[in-house]
C-alpha cells in the first residue's frame, strides 16, 4: 500500500502545484530581488528632488517679495515705512527687519519677549518631535546637504536668500533686498514656509505607501518562488530520498511538465531514476543468467568426475577426462565473456575517442584472422573504402572486439568453403558496414532476440556450449556506445544468409 499512497500524495501535490514556468528562474529571481529596491531607491531619490525643487521656488519668491516691498516703502517717509513694514509683519506673518548702515532700525518682532517664538505651535508636541526625527533620518540616508539652524538674533546676511532650519526641522527662508534710492538701507524678511516641510512629509507618505507596496510585493513573490521552485525541489528531493532508500520501488519521480530549470530537474532526475531501475533490474536479470549459464558447465564437470571414479576402462575414463576438460574450457570462455560483458559499460564511459580509418581497421582484423587460422575453410572478401573516406572517432580496441565478434558470429554460421562479405562506405554524415554470411540466416521474430545476453540460437548440436551467447551483445553494446546501431536485414536478391548493418557517425571534417 505504501507505494500507492506515496504515488497518490505526489499526484495531488502536483495538481496544487500545477504551473508551467515560461521564463527561466535567473530572471525571475532577479526580478524579485531588483524590484523593491529600485522602488525604494527610486523614491529616496524623488524626495531629494521634491525638497530642492519646493526650496528653489520658495527662494526666487522670497526674492521676489522683498523687492518688491523695498520697491513699495522707498517712497514712504521714516515713520510711514515702519508702520508699512510692521502691518506687513502681522498680515502674513513673516519677520521683517530694516537694516541702515549695517544696524538694526525695525524689527516687527522687537516687541516680542526675550526668547519668545511668534511661530511657535505647541499642539501635538510629540508627533511634531517624531517627525522631526524620522526627517533627519531620511536626510542622513540621501545625503541631503547640512541646512544650519534659523537663529533670530543673526545680523545682517551677506547672501541675498539663505536657508535655515527651525527646532522642529521646518524651514525659514531669508531674503535682502535693497531700498531704492537708499543703498544703505537693506531691507530682510524672514518667512516661516511650514508648507514645505508638510509637503515634504506627504510625499514621504505616499512613498512609504510605495516601499510598503514593494514590500509586499517582495513578499507575495517570494511565497510565489517558494512555491514555484522550493515546494517542487523538496517534493523531488522526497521522492528522490525514497528511491534511495528502496522503500517504495515503484515510486516514481514526478515529471513537472515545466519548461524552466526546475522542469528539466525533474525531468532529469525522472530519467536518471528510471534508467537507474533499468540498470538494476537487468543486474538482477543479469546475476540470474549468468548463475543459469554456469550451473550447466559446472553440472557436466561434476557428472564427469564422479562418473570417474566408477569407471575402469582407461578408454572411458580417458573420455571422461574429455569432457570434463572441455566443460573446464567452457567455463573459462564463459567467465571470460561475462567479465567483459559486465565491465565494459563503465570502461566505455571513461573511454577516449579518437580518429579511426574504419577501412583501415577492418583490413587489419581481417589480416590478423586471416593469420591465426580463424577462419577455416570460410573466406572473406572485403571491399575496402577509398583511404580516409570512412573516418569516425571511437576507440580502436572496442570497435576491433565488436567487428570480430560480428564477423566471428558470420564464420561460425556459414558452411564449409562458404564467403563472408565485408564492406564499408559512407553516407552523408553516417559510415555503415554490413557482414553478410551464407548461413541459414536469422527469422524475422528473432533479429531482436539474438543480441540479448546468452542468447544462442544455433541448429547444429556440435556447436553446442563453444559459444557463451555474449558476443552479439558486447557488439552492440560498443557500437551503441559510439553513437551508432546494429540491424539484421535480409540480402539482397533472395540470397541465403544473414546481413548484419552496422550504422556509426562519421568524424567532423579535419578543416572543421
Amino acid at each position: 500500500m505504501a507505494p500507492a499512497t506515496d504515488s497518490q500524495t505526489f499526484k495531488a501535490l502536483h495538481q496544487r502545484l500545477r504551473w508551467r514556468g515560461r521564463f527561466s528562474l535567473a530572471w525571475r529571481i532577479l526580478l524579485v530581488n531588483l524590484l523593491p529596491v529600485a522602488l525604494l531607491a527610486a523614491s529616496l531619490v524623488y524626495l531629494q528632488e521634491v525638497r530642492n525643487r519646493v526650496l528653489n521656488e520658495r527662494m526666487d519668491q522670497a526674492v521676489s517679495e522683498a523687492q518688491l516691498v523695498a520697491s513699495t516703502v522707498s517712497t514712504l517717509d521714516t515713520k510711514a515705512r515702519f508702520d508699512a513694514l510692521n502691518r506687513l509683519g502681522a498680515a502674513t506673518g513673516m519677520r521683517v527687519r530694516l537694516y541702515v548702515a549695517g544696524q538694526p532700525v525695525m524689527d516687527s518682532w522687537r516687541d516680542l519677549p526675550k526668547g519668545a517664538d511668534a511661530w511657535r505651535d505647541d499642539s501635538n508636541r510629540w508627533k511634531r518631535t517624531a517627525a522631526a526625527w524620522l526627517d533627519d533620518l531620511i536626510d542622513g540616508i540621501v545625503g541631503a546637504s547640512d541646512i544650519p539652524p534659523y537663529n533670530r538674533y543673526t545680523q545682517l546676511p551677506r547672501q541675498t536668500v539663505d536657508v535655515s532650519l527651525r527646532a522642529d526641522r521646518t524651514h525659514v527662508i531669508t531674503a535682502r533686498a535693497a531700498i531704492l534710492g537708499q543703498p544703505n538701507a537693506i531691507l530682510v524678511t524672514d518667512r516661516h514656509v511650514r508648507d514645505v516641510r508638510r509637503l515634504l512629509r506627504a510625499e514621504r507618505a505616499r512613498l512609504a505607501t510605495i516601499v510598503l507596496f514593494s514590500v509586499l510585493s517582495s513578499v507575495l513573490l517570494s511565497f510565489f518562488l517558494a512555491r514555484t521552485i522550493a515546494r517542487p525541489l523538496g517534493m523531488l528531493a522526497t521522492a528522490a530520498e525514497q528511491v534511495r532508500l528502496g522503500r517504495a520501488r515503484d515510486i516514481v519521480i514526478p515529471r513537472l511538465g515545466r519548461r524552466d530549470e526546475v522542469g528539466a530537474l525533474s525531468n532529469a532526475l525522472a530519467d536518471m531514476t528510471e534508467n537507474l531501475r533499468d540498470r538494476i533490474d537487468a543486474t538482477e536479470a543479469f546475476a540470474a543468467d549468468v548463475a543459469h549459464e554456469l550451473r550447466n558447465p559446472l553440472a557436466s564437470l561434476s557428472s564427469a568426475l564422479e562418473t570417474m571414479d566408477t569407471v575402469k576402462k582407461p578408454e572411458l575414463k580417458a573420455q571422461m577426462m574429455a569432457i570434463a576438460m572441455e566443460d573446464v574450457r567452457r567455463l573459462d570462455r564463459l567467465i571470460t565473456d561475462i567479465a567483459e560483458a559486465s565491465q565494459l559499460e563503465p570502461q566505455l564511459t571513461r573511454a577516449r575517442f579518437d580518429r579511426i580509418d574504419l577501412g583501415q581497421l577492418l583490413e587489419s582484423l581481417i589480416k590478423n584472422r586471416d593469420m591465426r587460422g580463424t577462419n577455416g575453410s570460410v573466406r572473406i572478401a572485403f571491399a575496402r573504402p577509398k583511404k580516409g573516406s570512412a573516418e569516425l572517432l571511437g576507440e580502436a580496441h572496442r570497435l576491433s572486439r565488436a567487428l570480430e565478434n560480428l564477423i566471428d558470429n558470420a564464420v561460425s554460421f556459414s558452411p564449409a568453403g562458404g564467403v563472408v562479405q565485408i564492406s564499408a562506405t559512407r553516407s552523408g554524415a553516417y559510415l555503415r558496414a554490413t557482414i553478410e554470411d551464407q548461413g541459414p540466416g536469422i527469422a524475422p521474430a528473432q533479429r531482436d532476440a539474438i543480441f540479448e545476453r546468452f542468447h544462442s540460437d544455433r541448429p547444429d548440436i556440435a556447436a553446442f556450449g563453444k559459444h557463451s551467447g555474449l558476443g552479439l551483445p558486447i557488439a552492440r553494446t560498443i557500437i551503441e556506445a559510439h553513437g551508432g546501431h546494429i540491424l539484421v536485414e535480409d540480402r539482397p536478391a533472395g540470397q541465403q544468409g544473414a546481413l548484419f548493418v552496422v550504422t556509426l557517425p562519421t568524424a567532423p571534417d579535419r578543416s572543421a
